[in-house]
Protein backbone atom coordinates (compact mmCIF):
# COMPACT_ATOMS: atom_id res chain seq x y z
CA UNK A 1 0.00 0.00 0.00
CA UNK A 2 2.66 2.62 -1.14
CA UNK A 3 2.57 4.92 -3.57
CA UNK A 4 2.10 1.97 -6.22
CA UNK A 5 -0.85 1.19 -8.25
CA UNK A 6 -3.87 1.22 -5.98
CA UNK A 7 -5.66 -1.50 -8.64
CA UNK A 8 -2.29 -3.30 -7.21
CA UNK A 9 -3.43 -3.15 -4.16
CA UNK A 10 -7.45 -4.00 -4.29
CA UNK A 11 -6.22 -7.36 -6.52
CA UNK A 12 -3.92 -8.50 -3.83
CA UNK A 13 -6.24 -8.05 -0.95
CA UNK A 14 -8.79 -9.99 -3.49
CA UNK A 15 -6.38 -12.87 -3.47
CA UNK A 16 -6.07 -13.09 0.05
CA UNK A 17 -8.20 -16.19 2.12
CA UNK A 18 -10.97 -15.89 4.05
CA UNK A 19 -9.72 -14.33 7.18
CA UNK A 20 -7.95 -11.41 5.68
CA UNK A 21 -11.38 -10.96 3.37
CA UNK A 22 -13.06 -10.88 6.49
CA UNK A 23 -11.25 -7.77 8.40
CA UNK A 24 -11.23 -6.18 5.17
CA UNK A 25 -15.28 -6.28 5.18
CA UNK A 26 -15.10 -5.41 8.77
CA UNK A 27 -13.23 -2.01 7.66
CA UNK A 28 -15.66 -1.64 4.64
CA UNK A 29 -18.10 -1.91 7.27
CA UNK A 30 -17.18 1.23 8.82
CA UNK A 31 -16.99 3.15 6.32
CA UNK A 32 -20.14 2.77 5.34
CA UNK A 33 -21.38 4.02 9.06
CA UNK A 34 -19.28 6.70 9.06
CA UNK A 35 -20.90 7.83 5.34
CA UNK A 36 -24.34 6.96 5.78
CA UNK A 37 -24.16 8.64 9.24
CA UNK A 38 -22.57 11.41 7.30
CA UNK A 39 -25.03 11.81 3.87
CA UNK A 40 -27.79 9.20 4.76
CA UNK A 41 -28.44 5.71 3.48
CA UNK A 42 -29.23 6.73 -0.17
CA UNK A 43 -25.94 6.26 -2.53
CA UNK A 44 -27.88 7.97 -5.26
CA UNK A 45 -27.84 11.33 -2.78
CA UNK A 46 -24.88 10.22 -0.75
CA UNK A 47 -21.55 10.10 -3.15
CA UNK A 48 -19.52 9.06 -0.10
CA UNK A 49 -21.26 6.67 0.21
CA UNK A 50 -21.71 5.51 -3.06
CA UNK A 51 -18.23 5.54 -3.36
CA UNK A 52 -17.69 3.25 -0.54
CA UNK A 53 -20.10 0.50 -2.13
CA UNK A 54 -18.30 0.50 -5.44
CA UNK A 55 -14.99 -0.36 -2.97
CA UNK A 56 -17.12 -3.09 -1.26
CA UNK A 57 -17.63 -4.78 -4.26
CA UNK A 58 -14.80 -4.45 -5.98
CA UNK A 59 -13.37 -6.05 -2.89
CA UNK A 60 -15.98 -9.07 -3.81
CA UNK A 61 -18.04 -8.06 -0.51
CA UNK A 62 -21.61 -9.86 -0.55
CA UNK A 63 -24.56 -7.50 -1.78
CA UNK A 64 -26.30 -8.99 1.60
CA UNK A 65 -23.16 -7.10 3.79
CA UNK A 66 -23.46 -4.29 2.17
CA UNK A 67 -27.15 -3.65 2.60
CA UNK A 68 -26.72 -5.17 6.03
CA UNK A 69 -24.32 -2.59 6.61
CA UNK A 70 -26.31 0.30 5.06
CA UNK A 71 -29.04 -0.92 7.53
CA UNK A 72 -27.69 -1.19 10.31
CA UNK A 73 -26.00 2.18 10.72
CA UNK A 74 -28.80 3.92 9.35
CA UNK A 75 -31.26 2.25 11.97
CA UNK A 76 -32.10 3.00 15.60
CA UNK A 77 -30.00 0.11 17.02
CA UNK A 78 -26.85 2.12 15.57
CA UNK A 79 -24.82 3.52 18.53
CA UNK A 80 -21.16 3.54 17.54
CA UNK A 81 -19.53 6.49 16.31
CA UNK A 82 -16.18 5.68 14.39
CA UNK A 83 -13.75 8.75 14.89
CA UNK A 84 -11.20 9.15 11.78
CA UNK A 85 -7.67 9.58 13.15
CA UNK A 86 -4.21 9.61 11.03
CA UNK A 87 -0.73 8.60 13.19
CA UNK A 88 2.28 9.04 11.03
CA UNK A 89 5.87 7.97 12.30
CA UNK A 90 8.89 6.14 11.18
CA UNK A 91 9.67 2.53 10.40
CA UNK A 92 12.76 0.39 11.14
CA UNK A 93 15.51 1.92 8.55
CA UNK A 94 14.15 5.33 8.57
CA UNK A 95 11.25 4.64 6.79
CA UNK A 96 7.84 6.82 6.71
CA UNK A 97 4.84 5.79 7.83
CA UNK A 98 0.47 7.07 7.65
CA UNK A 99 -1.66 5.14 9.02
CA UNK A 100 -5.44 6.23 8.79
CA UNK A 101 -8.01 4.79 11.25
CA UNK A 102 -11.31 4.61 11.95
CA UNK A 103 -12.22 4.00 15.70
CA UNK A 104 -14.67 4.45 18.56
CA UNK A 105 -11.73 4.42 20.91
CA UNK A 106 -9.25 6.71 20.34
CA UNK A 107 -7.04 5.42 23.53
CA UNK A 108 -7.08 1.72 22.34
CA UNK A 109 -6.30 2.48 19.08
CA UNK A 110 -2.97 4.85 19.58
CA UNK A 111 -1.93 2.14 21.73
CA UNK A 112 -2.39 -0.86 19.26
CA UNK A 113 -0.65 1.67 16.57
CA UNK A 114 2.01 2.70 18.83
CA UNK A 115 2.52 -0.78 20.33
CA UNK A 116 3.71 -1.76 16.05
CA UNK A 117 5.57 0.79 15.45
CA UNK A 118 7.64 -0.02 19.03
CA UNK A 119 7.65 -3.70 18.64
CA UNK A 120 9.67 -3.66 14.56
CA UNK A 121 11.54 -0.72 15.52
CA UNK A 122 9.56 2.29 14.52
CA UNK A 123 8.32 5.09 16.17
CA UNK A 124 5.17 7.17 16.45
CA UNK A 125 5.97 11.03 14.99
CA UNK A 126 3.74 14.04 15.55
CA UNK A 127 1.22 15.21 13.12
CA UNK A 128 3.25 16.26 9.75
CA UNK A 129 6.36 14.78 11.05
CA UNK A 130 5.83 12.68 7.69
CA UNK A 131 3.39 13.86 5.49
CA UNK A 132 5.63 16.04 3.89
CA UNK A 133 7.52 13.63 2.58
CA UNK A 134 4.20 12.38 0.70
CA UNK A 135 1.13 14.15 -1.89
CA UNK A 136 -1.84 13.56 -1.35
CA UNK A 137 -3.89 12.85 -4.00
CA UNK A 138 -7.01 11.40 -5.36
CA UNK A 139 -7.48 7.93 -7.09
CA UNK A 140 -10.01 6.81 -9.51
CA UNK A 141 -10.46 3.42 -10.85
CA UNK A 142 -12.54 2.05 -13.30
CA UNK A 143 -13.01 -1.37 -15.86
CA UNK A 144 -12.29 0.09 -19.43
CA UNK A 145 -15.95 -1.51 -20.38
CA UNK A 146 -15.77 1.54 -22.83
CA UNK A 147 -12.32 0.05 -24.76
CA UNK A 148 -10.36 3.33 -24.92
CA UNK A 149 -6.95 3.22 -25.96
CA UNK A 150 -4.53 4.97 -24.96
CA UNK A 151 -4.73 8.58 -26.66
CA UNK A 152 -8.63 7.78 -25.88
CA UNK A 153 -8.21 7.82 -22.37
CA UNK A 154 -5.70 10.52 -22.09
CA UNK A 155 -8.17 12.83 -23.34
CA UNK A 156 -11.03 11.39 -20.69
CA UNK A 157 -8.13 12.35 -18.13
CA UNK A 158 -8.02 16.04 -19.56
CA UNK A 159 -11.97 16.21 -19.94
CA UNK A 160 -12.15 15.65 -16.03
CA UNK A 161 -9.32 17.33 -14.87
CA UNK A 162 -6.99 14.76 -13.74
CA UNK A 163 -3.58 15.07 -13.68
CA UNK A 164 -2.74 11.76 -15.32
CA UNK A 165 -4.30 8.42 -16.39
CA UNK A 166 -2.60 4.36 -16.40
CA UNK A 167 -4.22 2.37 -18.36
CA UNK A 168 -3.41 -1.54 -17.19
CA UNK A 169 -5.23 -5.10 -16.94
CA UNK A 170 -8.18 -3.89 -18.73
CA UNK A 171 -8.48 -0.97 -15.86
CA UNK A 172 -8.15 2.98 -15.90
CA UNK A 173 -6.41 4.36 -12.90
CA UNK A 174 -6.93 8.39 -12.32
CA UNK A 175 -4.83 10.06 -10.66
CA UNK A 176 -6.21 13.94 -9.80
CA UNK A 177 -5.98 16.97 -7.04
CA UNK A 178 -8.14 16.21 -4.38
CA UNK A 179 -10.44 18.81 -4.73
CA UNK A 180 -11.60 17.61 -8.24
CA UNK A 181 -11.73 13.52 -7.10
CA UNK A 182 -15.82 14.24 -7.40
CA UNK A 183 -15.53 15.78 -10.73
CA UNK A 184 -13.21 12.97 -12.05
CA UNK A 185 -15.47 10.14 -10.70
CA UNK A 186 -18.63 11.56 -12.35
CA UNK A 187 -16.85 12.32 -15.58
CA UNK A 188 -15.44 8.90 -15.49
CA UNK A 189 -19.61 7.64 -14.55
CA UNK A 190 -20.85 9.70 -17.67
CA UNK A 191 -18.18 8.13 -20.18
CA UNK A 192 -19.70 4.68 -19.40
CA UNK A 193 -16.74 3.51 -17.53
CA UNK A 194 -17.13 0.85 -14.33
CA UNK A 195 -16.23 2.60 -11.54
CA UNK A 196 -14.46 0.40 -9.24
CA UNK A 197 -13.23 3.07 -6.55
CA UNK A 198 -12.94 6.34 -5.72
CA UNK A 199 -10.61 7.35 -3.09
CA UNK A 200 -7.89 10.10 -1.54
CA UNK A 201 -4.38 8.37 -1.23
CA UNK A 202 -0.77 8.93 0.00
CA UNK A 203 2.17 8.77 -2.62
CA UNK A 204 5.47 9.05 -1.64
CA UNK A 205 8.00 11.23 -2.80
CA UNK A 206 10.85 8.94 -2.60
CA UNK A 207 10.95 5.44 -2.54
CA UNK A 208 13.51 3.97 -0.06
CA UNK A 209 14.88 0.16 -0.25
CA UNK A 210 15.46 -2.02 3.00
CA UNK A 211 17.21 -5.34 3.26
CA UNK A 212 17.47 -8.08 5.14
CA UNK A 213 16.32 -8.31 8.85
CA UNK A 214 14.96 -4.38 8.53
CA UNK A 215 12.73 -5.57 5.29
CA UNK A 216 11.44 -8.72 7.11
CA UNK A 217 10.85 -6.67 10.50
CA UNK A 218 9.19 -3.78 8.44
CA UNK A 219 6.57 -6.55 6.50
CA UNK A 220 5.92 -7.85 9.87
CA UNK A 221 4.66 -4.33 11.49
CA UNK A 222 2.24 -3.77 8.16
CA UNK A 223 0.88 -7.13 8.74
CA UNK A 224 0.17 -6.24 12.64
CA UNK A 225 -0.89 -2.76 11.61
CA UNK A 226 -3.30 -4.07 8.45
CA UNK A 227 -4.91 -6.85 10.64
CA UNK A 228 -5.85 -4.44 13.20
CA UNK A 229 -10.20 -3.38 12.38
CA UNK A 230 -9.17 -0.13 13.23
CA UNK A 231 -6.72 0.50 10.88
CA UNK A 232 -8.29 1.35 7.03
CA UNK A 233 -4.83 2.05 5.58
CA UNK A 234 -1.49 2.07 5.96
CA UNK A 235 0.52 4.17 3.41
CA UNK A 236 4.75 3.80 3.30
CA UNK A 237 7.52 4.56 0.69
CA UNK A 238 9.31 1.18 0.83
CA UNK A 239 9.95 -0.63 -2.19
CA UNK A 240 8.22 -4.06 -1.63
CA UNK A 241 9.86 -6.81 -3.28
CA UNK A 242 6.62 -7.57 -4.89
CA UNK A 243 6.43 -4.57 -6.23
CA UNK A 244 9.40 -5.12 -8.00
CA UNK A 245 7.71 -7.62 -10.04
CA UNK A 246 4.39 -5.52 -10.83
Amino acid sequence: MSGHSKWNNIKNKKAKGDAARSRIFTKIGREIAVAVKAGGPDPNTNSKLYDVIQKAKANNMPNDNITRSIKKASGELSTVDYVTIVYEGYGIGGSSVIVECLTDNKNRTAGDVRSAFVKYGGNLGQTNSVAFMFDHKGVVIAENTANLDDDQAFEVAIEAGADDVVLEDGMLEFTCETTSLSVVRDTVVEKGLNLVSAEMTWFPQNMVTLEGENLVRFQKMLDMLEDNDDVQNVYHNVQLPDEDEE
